[in-house]
């Protein structure tokens, strides 16, 4: 069989594998109901069984050991390899990994916290944290924020030790080290420059927290050493907390957020309404409460679950999640298959940022939102340093997310507890609660969910920063242009996976990835 042939049928097969899955997958988010839980764990289990076919493999090595012409037929063997590697094990430890992993997404996805003996959803619970000055609801809502934790700590550290253990069977240290390598990541490389962001962040977060926590002192007559996660307005602290000079919610009264989305992007010459249409976008009982975006085919069918309330919060995450889905519709359908995607989890995280913080833009504000110039004008400063505040937070957040998720992976029956408070304190300077001796960690579905997968996030903000530098040196200043459109879409969206993601990177801002630019922008002292 040639190469074009052998790579041709594993393509069909991947498309037919990844459609059952994603079509699964939707269906059990938007309804919660078992059978659809039942029917992801299939699907996955049969796409990992598909990879973990020992001949099939075998083959893929013996092609990548010979001399390739086609780049493009060498790029579909490295990431076939990189699927295959991880699956290389026995149906039964597929099985039970995908069984554990989907039924803890199922509890994700049906479960609402307690509080005052009602059930209360994440919205209920970001708003009493927003909004209420009662010191003990605040400190009821936070802890019920965490209750998830508690319900799925103890079949989340099988997962992870049953993850560790499948790892080691194929020659990692553990699956950490697996995920990071099977990512095209150096993972030295991600950590030291996390470790250099956080001593350059250090004293500008400080006096960032610092200012923020004298609010806190003012609004709730309390000593600066009184303030707990609860006083926070995130129950992770990964949100900056609306500044009380800075309310944008009420300029989001009577605005739909569906119309807002879609003209941003028509602006750049996009047309997002197909996937519009195909959306889930508000909340209802069992429905998965959190936000991301789905390509389900590869060819077209791409949809976004949120759960929008009118507010700034869901019009970010609404710019947020159609920047990961005008990224999948505009890849290259001629593509193969396999490379139909973007090129890595960065670049495309990367997109859904640059989206995203056109929420904090004073341009799209005025463009969009309709808020008048003279009005605009006075806020600019206030929403600078809103975004630069948020960039600073979401940073060291991910950062400590990441810390701990590798020292998770590293010793998972360690007291997980204790060190979660340890790094928190560390880089988010937050204090912990009294009681420390509870899974607060495990209440965070990404552990879950997309395992490994945090760091990305940073990296995406470092890429968006040498996107939107890139952007206004040599496209435009204004961003809302369909020459910015087409940039974006000829050289970002487009190639998909055709490259490394460096590479990618590299010929479509003239360098690698570069943190000096997400530094200059945000960290610098100006």
């Amino acid at each position: 069989m040639t190469l074009e042939l052998f790579l041709q049928e594993q393509n069909e097969m991947m498309k037919r594998l990844h459609i059952d899955r994603a079509e699964s997958s939707w269906m059990s988010s938007t309804t919660g109901e078992e059978k659809w839980n039942k029917k992801t764990a299939e699907a996955q289990t049969a796409m990992n069984v598909y990879f973990s076919n020992k001949e099939r493999f075998e083959k893929v090595q013996a092609y990548l050991a010979e001399e390739i012409e086609n780049p493009l037929h060498k790029r579909e063997l490295e990431s076939m390899y990189a699927n295959m590697v991880r699956n290389q094990l026995p149906e039964a430890e597929l099985r039970e990994m995908v069984e554990l992993s989907t039924e803890l997404v199922g509890v994700f996805n049906t479960f609402r916290a307690t509080l005052d003996g009602k059930e209360v959803s994440e919205n209920d619970i970001r708003q009493i944290l927003i909004k209420s000055n009662d010191l003990e609801q605040r400190e009821c809502a936070w802890h019920a924020s965490k209750q998830i934790g508690r319900e799925v700590e103890e079949k989340l550290l099988s997962l992870v030790r049953k993850r560790n253990e499948t790892a080691r069977q194929l020659g990692y240290e553990d699956f950490h080290q697996m995920s990071f390598e099977l990512q095209e990541l150096d993972r030295d490389y991600v950590f030291n420059t996390f470790t250099k962001l956080k001593e350059l962040s250090d004293e500008p977060f400080r006096q960032l927290k610092q200012e923020m926590d004298e609010e806190l002192v003012e609004r709730f007559n309390i000593g600066i050493d009184d303030i707990r996660p609860w006083h926070y307005a995130d129950p992770f602290f990964q949100e900056a907390p609306p500044s009380k000079e800075l309310d944008l919610d009420p300029f989001y009264e009577g605005k739909n957020l569906e119309e807002l989305t879609a003209a941003t992007f028509q602006s750049m010459g996009m047309d997002i309404t197909d996937m519009l249409e195909k959306s889930d976008l508000y909340p209802r009982a069992k429905k998965n409460q959190h936000a991301f975006c789905s390509d389900l085919n590869r060819e077209g069918d791409v949809r976004v679950l949120c759960n929008n309330t009118t507010s700034d919060y869901w019009s970010v995450t609404m710019l947020h999640e159609f920047g990961h889905a005008a990224y999948f519709k505009y890849i290259d359908s001629e593509l193969p298959f396999g490379l139909r995607r973007p090129a890595h989890t960065l670049t495309t995280e990367a997109i859904a940022m640059l989206y995203g913080r056109m929420g904090k833009d004073p341009a799209w504000m005025q463009q969009f939102l309709g808020v008048d110039q003279n009005q605009v004008e006075s806020l600019t400063p206030l929403i600078n340093q809103s975004l630069r505040k948020q960039m600073l937070i979401s940073a060291r957040w991910i950062m400590t997310f990441a810390f701990f998720e590798r020292e998770l992976y590293k010793n998972p029956d360690q007291d997980l507890n204790s060190l979660w408070w340890k790094i928190v304190q560390d880089v988010q300077f937050v204090t912990p609660p009294e009681n420390q001796n509870y899974p607060h960690w495990a209440a965070k579905i990404h552990f879950t969910l997309v395992p490994v997968y945090y760091q990305n996030y940073l990296l995406g903000e470092l890429t968006t920063s040498q996107l939107e530098r890139y952007i206004k040196e040599n496209i435009s200043d204004d961003l809302f242009t369909e020459k910015v459109g087409e940039y974006l879409v000829n050289e970002f969206f487009l190639p998909g996976a055709r490259d490394h993601w460096n590479t990618k990177i590299e010929k479509a801002t003239g360098e690698k990835l570069n943190p000096k630019h997400f530094v200059a922008q945000f960290v610098s002292v100006k």
